[in-house]
């Protein structure tokens, strides 16, 4: 599932396809990506595109004319180039270059959005609004993610999954900044020192980077694609050895999602010199009966 790295690896592939091109038609079929009248619209998206940018897990362009389309990739969608007349499977939407090349919106699932509308109105969309601070435009430092999620009563990873305090932040990411923090995923955020929130934040962006490293190209293959490779620390790991102990790594479900952790790196113990709290620590490992908590309704 595309998350802020795989969107933005997204956004650099867009910028310099579009670089110096003009789009000569653009076409899409009639799915649920789009709605009503908006198939029409797209048509009309002809021309320079102009800006391109991203706020969390949602791409915006604008194009000369005064034309704009926000995308969102869902689940499963891709954007992909290609040769003219070559094809591309589940091609929902497509951009014809003046060079040759077609740039498609692929989605399996049709749980991706393109929307277009006027230009000036993308930053005004209500879906971009509702957005938390992004971490790649906007930094994400200790106190600012302190700031951000510290005063949610939700389990942390489902805090900062929440797109309305840190944008982008998704399933995988959160799992594996939370590994390499040493934090567990069902610590409530109340609970967290100053340094824990520094070593959050710096391990949100360690998590980042290794998945540009990993991923940025012009195709990118998603984790749950056939021919993949799993080259996350925690994350889909259940069972297997901990890449830092070699303690099994265990599951369960949190906020209706799968969450993945190492009961030996990230304890779950809240201990009251560190969380300034009083009270008995939680054992090691053990998961409270409040661990799975329902998504907050700011979540996209």
């Amino acid at each position: 599932m595309p998350e802020l790295p795989e969107v933005e690896i997204a956004r650099r592939n867009l910028e310099r396809w579009f670089k110096g091109h003009r789009i000569v038609r653009a076409e899409a079929d009639a799915t649920r990506v789009f709605r009503g009248a908006e198939l029409a619209r797209f048509t009309r998206l002809t021309g320079r595109v102009e800006t391109l940018e991203r706020k969390g897990k949602y791409l915006l362009l604008t194009l000369e004319g005064g034309h704009g389309l926000m995308a969102h990739l869902g689940m499963t969608g891709k954007f992909v180039r290609r040769e003219e007349g070559e094809p591309v499977s589940h091609s929902r939407a497509r951009f014809h270059l003046e060079d040759g090349h077609v740039v498609h919106f692929s989605d399996p699932r049709l749980f991706g959005r393109l929307e277009p509308v006027a230009a000036k109105a993308l930053w005004d969309l209500p879906a971009v609004k509702a957005l938390g601070r992004d971490p790649l435009t906007e930094g994400l430092t200790g106190p600012q993610l302190q700031e951000a999620v510290g005063d949610s009563k939700q389990d942390l990873k489902v805090a900062l999954m929440d797109q309305g305090r840190v944008a982008g932040l998704g399933n995988i990411h959160a799992a594996e900044a939370l590994f390499r923090a040493g934090l567990h995923p069902a610590r409530k955020p109340g609970t967290l020192t100053p340094d824990d929130w520094k070593h959050l934040a710096r391990a949100i962006h360690a998590a980042f980077d290794f998945a540009f490293k990993e991923q940025e190209g012009e195709d990118i293959t998603y984790l749950e694609e056939p021919g993949s490779v799993n080259r996350f620390r925690v994350y889909g790991r259940a069972k297997g050895p901990c890449s830092k102990c070699k303690t099994p790594v265990e599951s369960f479900t949190q906020g209706g999602r799968t969450t993945h952790f190492c009961p030996k790196c990230q304890p779950l113990s809240t201990v009251p010199s560190r969380a300034s709290r009083k009270g008995p620590a939680v054992g090691k490992g053990t998961v409270p009966a409040v661990a799975s908590t329902k998504p907050r309704s700011r979540r996209r």
